[in-house]
């Protein structure tokens, strides 16, 4: 059924989304905007896409109720533990779909960016399960402070290549995959997030819904009802935030929380709160909210997360925050640091520095008695210990 909050013909969410893109990309945007939703659809794709889901990437993920987190902040909480997907993050939901959809086209060499590198891994990964060549770009910011994400992707066999240019970060690191996607348009690329020309935005959220699919059978299961009161995610580009909201974009009694990286503060000039710093702009062959200069120069984002340092947001999210759907929160490097240590000591889980920007905002709501909530807890820690260890010391 046809819903708002689908794109129109032309891939456009409200006024934002459509594809602005060079001459030269035209004919392979216009070949997957003609194919991908006929093919995510048949019988075929779906077969193949829920085997590797469930014996690949270890679906369904458990939906926990965290005790201890519930009741220090009077509501129950539960975690969608994203973390648990092999490779260490929701990413692998959009390359499991993507790869399949490359190969249905008959492509043969994939290229990708990657931020806080976790999206680099599930790319590579599927490659390797393929037998398909992979290049991923990386900030040379981000290949330092991610070192481990980069030995993976090596170890796959994927070739990772700097982006040395302005913040060295995901922004530059998408700037060089088009660039090289123009100059070779043969190539797939396989986008990580709700971001860049349509299709991919409406695509990559369709391929990351069984996030909140598996959420309403889940706490129907636990508490005789589909719906949660709340549902709260980290956004960078946003796909996670979109899987965790999709099949509940239409039920408004479900309040949408979407929590964006303020690094060092909204107002201190380092931040990544692209809501409240941005106005409508066009980044990455879209139409959407970006943090630009009077010029409608890019301004550089700052987060300590490598995955939410991103001058812009979706065109899906975009419309949410235009209209009201969902509620836009931040919080500071300090506060997400916070939140990571406070999950690893009352609950064992060490979660992504990205998933800690979601935890950050529990205090700062006022829960009903017996609100029922659901963080979704799209990365594991692991690839942030260096940080996490420097916060030990300090």
């Amino acid at each position: 059924m046809k819903s708002k909050f689908h794109p129109d013909e032309n891939g456009y969410f409200g006024q934002f989304g459509g594809a602005f893109i060079p001459e030269l990309l035209y004919p392979n945007v216009k070949e997957l905007a003609d194919n991908y939703i006929q093919i995510i659809e048949s019988e075929e794709f779906q077969t193949e896409y829920k085997s590797l889901l469930k014996d690949y990437v270890g679906r369904p993920t458990p939906l926990y109720l965290a005790k201890r987190l519930s009741e220090k902040y009077g509501a129950h909480v539960y975690l969608k533990r994203e973390d648990l997907c092999h490779t260490g993050a929701h990413k692998i939901n959009n390359t499991v779909g993507q790869i399949l959809i490359a190969k249905k086209l008959g492509k043969t060499k994939i290229i990708a960016e990657t931020g806080a590198g976790q999206h680099g891994v599930a790319t590579a990964t599927v490659c390797a399960l393929m037998g398909l060549e992979c290049t991923v770009f990386m900030g040379e910011k981000d290949i330092v402070r991610q070192a481990p994400n980069v030995t993976r992707m090596k170890m796959l066999g994927a070739k990772v290549v700097p982006a040395t240019s302005g913040s060295k970060t995901l922004k530059d690191a998408t700037n060089e995959a088009i660039r090289y996607w123009i100059q070779h348009p043969e190539t797939f690329y396989l986008i990580g997030s709700v971001v860049g020309p349509a299709p991919h935005p409406d695509m990559v959220a369709r391929l990351q819904a069984i996030i909140s699919e598996e959420i309403k059978w889940q706490l129907k299961e636990k508490t005789g009802k589909e719906n949660p009161d709340t549902i709260i995610a980290c956004v960078g580009g946003g796909s996670n935030a979109a899987g965790a909201f999709y099949h509940y974009l239409d039920d408004e009694d479900v309040e949408l929380i979407a929590v964006e990286a303020a690094g060092l503060g909204v107002n201190s000039g380092e931040s990544a709160a692209t809501s409240q710093l941005g106005e409508v702009g066009i980044i990455h062959g879209s139409k959407t909210i970006l943090m630009q200069d009077e010029y409608g120069q890019i301004v550089e984002p700052y987060s300590i997360s490598a995955g939410l340092d991103y001058p812009g947001v979706g065109p899906l999210h975009a419309f949410l925050y235009e209209i009201g759907r969902a509620k836009f929160m931040s919080a500071t490097d300090q506060e997400a640091l916070d939140a990571a240590f406070e999950l690893t000591k009352i609950e064992g889980i060490i979660p992504a520095l990205e998933t800690a920007h979601a935890l950050a905002v529990l205090p700062k709501i006022k829960f009903k008695k017996d609100q029922v909530v659901v963080v979704n807890l799209s990365g594991r820690g692991d690839k942030d210990l260096e940080i996490y260890t420097k916060y030990l010391e300090d």
